[in-house]
């Protein structure tokens, strides 16, 4: 974190100051990063996230909507012991998960490392659609002996989601065989060369096509955008999405989000950009959502 900021700041993302009874939307981090294999880090992207989100007006002129009047809870982080495993951590983070379901709240998820996503995921219905935000593939079906390793990611989803329910975007990095085998099962990958020549349509195409009438969680790995926009993350990938590729699909998804992540965030590898980036991008789903809602 940057030396400079101030530090009175609260510990909590700003203007989620609604009880957890009364609240819609729960943000609640997860600060882990044990399979982290390129640089370590990310555990610390929920509380710099939160803090980068002090530096934003309630009021958001893209969505003129008063983030303040919102009803949103900030759980805090889920904690876990120094010597949790994978598998441990997934275990406990579906718990809490579960139990954010079985209340009825839109989960907003701040990671950590992406391992984490699919603990959350998989306390969602089997027919829910999955849209992930990615510079790589991470369909690996097990990285270092680990299954629950970050490059197995949307592996550990498709154990519970089916792979025609999930759609893989911004993506120019995966290892061949994991490649093959994705497209193989039918895995639709639009890449960010894709996405660069022809801007969000060929996603828009492929929801309308494959996830109609479904919900969705949309999990964005922060490196699906250019290493440029976001430096502070684990395994920054040149040649990524922009920023406002991820607000157009937000906005053509936000009627069937039923909760969404940001994760990889790891901001001792910048100075503050990629965290303020994350916090925005939170705010603005979670505003989306609302007006869709009409909350708002």
């Amino acid at each position: 974190m940057i030396e400079s900021l101030p530090q009175d700041l609260p510990s909590y993302f700003a203007d989620a100051e609604t009880s957890y009874p009364d609240s819609l939307f729960v943000i609640f981090g997860v600060c882990y990063d044990k399979t982290s294999t390129f640089r370590k880090g990310s555990r610390h992207g929920p509380e710099a996230i939160r803090t980068a989100s002090w530096n934003f007006e309630s009021y958001n002129l893209l969505t003129k909507v008063n983030f303040k009047n919102l009803p949103v809870h900030d759980y805090g982080n889920i904690l876990l012991d120094e010597s949790c495993s994978p598998s441990e951590m997934v275990q406990t983070v579906n718990t809490v998960a579960e139990r954010f379901m079985k209340d009825g709240k839109v989960p907003i998820l701040l990671g950590g490392e992406h391992s984490i996503s699919p603990a959350v995921i998989h306390a969602f219905p089997k027919t829910t659609a999955v849209i992930s935000l990615d510079a790589h593939l991470d369909f690996r079906e097990d990285f270092k002996g680990e299954r629950n390793n970050h490059a197995c990611t949307i592996r550990r989803i498709s154990d519970h989601i089916p792979v025609d329910h999930i759609l893989v975007c911004g993506v120019r990095s995966a290892e061949k065989q994991e490649y093959d085998e994705a497209t193989d099962l039918g895995l639709e990958i639009i890449d960010s060369v894709t996405i660069h020549k022809k801007g969000t349509e060929p996603i828009l195409s492929a929801v309308q096509r494959k996830l109609s009438q479904k919900d969705i969680y949309l999990t964005i790995d922060i490196d699906a955008v250019d290493p440029g926009f976001a430096p502070g993350t684990g395994t920054p990938e040149p040649f990524g999405m922009i920023p406002f590729h991820i607000l157009t699909l937000i906005d053509s998804i936000a009627d069937r989000l039923i909760g969404f992540d940001v994760v990889e965030v790891s901001p001792a590898y910048d100075h503050g950009e990629t965290a303020m980036l994350a916090a925005k991008l939170v705010r603005y789903g979670i505003e989306r959502i609302a007006q869709k809602k009409g909350l708002v």
